[in-house]
Protein backbone atom coordinates (compact mmCIF):
# COMPACT_ATOMS: atom_id res chain seq x y z
CA UNK A 1 0.00 0.00 0.00
CA UNK A 2 1.29 3.68 -0.28
CA UNK A 3 2.02 5.80 2.55
CA UNK A 4 0.83 9.47 2.87
CA UNK A 5 -2.21 11.29 2.12
CA UNK A 6 -4.21 11.35 -0.69
CA UNK A 7 -3.45 15.03 -1.47
CA UNK A 8 0.47 14.44 -1.10
CA UNK A 9 0.18 11.58 -3.33
CA UNK A 10 -2.05 12.98 -6.15
CA UNK A 11 0.34 16.19 -6.18
CA UNK A 12 2.95 13.67 -6.59
CA UNK A 13 1.71 12.40 -9.39
CA UNK A 14 0.07 15.01 -11.16
CA UNK A 15 3.36 16.32 -11.13
CA UNK A 16 5.37 13.62 -12.78
CA UNK A 17 2.96 13.51 -15.02
CA UNK A 18 2.57 17.38 -15.72
CA UNK A 19 6.37 17.19 -16.89
CA UNK A 20 5.66 14.23 -19.38
CA UNK A 21 2.42 16.51 -20.92
CA UNK A 22 4.66 19.52 -21.20
CA UNK A 23 7.63 17.21 -22.94
CA UNK A 24 4.28 15.84 -25.45
CA UNK A 25 3.21 19.64 -25.72
CA UNK A 26 6.29 20.45 -26.59
CA UNK A 27 6.68 17.74 -28.79
CA UNK A 28 3.64 18.44 -30.92
CA UNK A 29 4.37 22.19 -30.89
CA UNK A 30 7.40 22.13 -32.46
CA UNK A 31 6.51 19.65 -35.02
CA UNK A 32 4.85 22.40 -37.31
CA UNK A 33 1.73 20.65 -37.12
CA UNK A 34 0.06 23.74 -35.74
CA UNK A 35 -0.02 26.09 -38.46
CA UNK A 36 -2.13 29.09 -37.51
CA UNK A 37 -2.45 31.23 -34.32
CA UNK A 38 -5.99 29.76 -34.15
CA UNK A 39 -4.85 26.18 -33.76
CA UNK A 40 -2.21 27.02 -31.53
CA UNK A 41 -5.06 28.76 -28.68
CA UNK A 42 -7.31 26.01 -29.12
CA UNK A 43 -4.30 23.33 -28.58
CA UNK A 44 -3.20 25.09 -25.45
CA UNK A 45 -7.22 25.49 -24.24
CA UNK A 46 -7.85 22.19 -24.87
CA UNK A 47 -4.48 20.61 -23.24
CA UNK A 48 -4.47 23.34 -20.01
CA UNK A 49 -7.99 22.53 -19.23
CA UNK A 50 -7.96 18.87 -19.62
CA UNK A 51 -5.59 18.79 -17.18
CA UNK A 52 -7.42 21.03 -15.14
CA UNK A 53 -10.46 18.75 -15.06
CA UNK A 54 -8.40 15.66 -13.97
CA UNK A 55 -6.20 17.55 -11.54
CA UNK A 56 -9.48 18.32 -9.66
CA UNK A 57 -11.33 15.36 -10.27
CA UNK A 58 -9.48 13.50 -8.31
CA UNK A 59 -10.19 15.59 -5.51
CA UNK A 60 -13.80 14.87 -6.43
CA UNK A 61 -13.24 11.47 -6.18
CA UNK A 62 -11.09 10.87 -3.08
CA UNK A 63 -14.13 13.44 -1.29
CA UNK A 64 -16.71 10.89 -2.82
CA UNK A 65 -14.75 8.15 -1.71
CA UNK A 66 -14.62 9.23 1.92
CA UNK A 67 -18.44 10.02 1.85
CA UNK A 68 -18.63 6.53 0.96
CA UNK A 69 -16.56 5.12 3.00
CA UNK A 70 -18.06 7.02 6.37
CA UNK A 71 -21.42 5.15 5.89
CA UNK A 72 -22.92 8.29 3.88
Amino acid sequence: MLNGSFKGLWNKAMLFMGALWAVLVFMIWESNQLETAADRLVFLTVVISGFLVIYVSGFFIEARNRKKSAGG
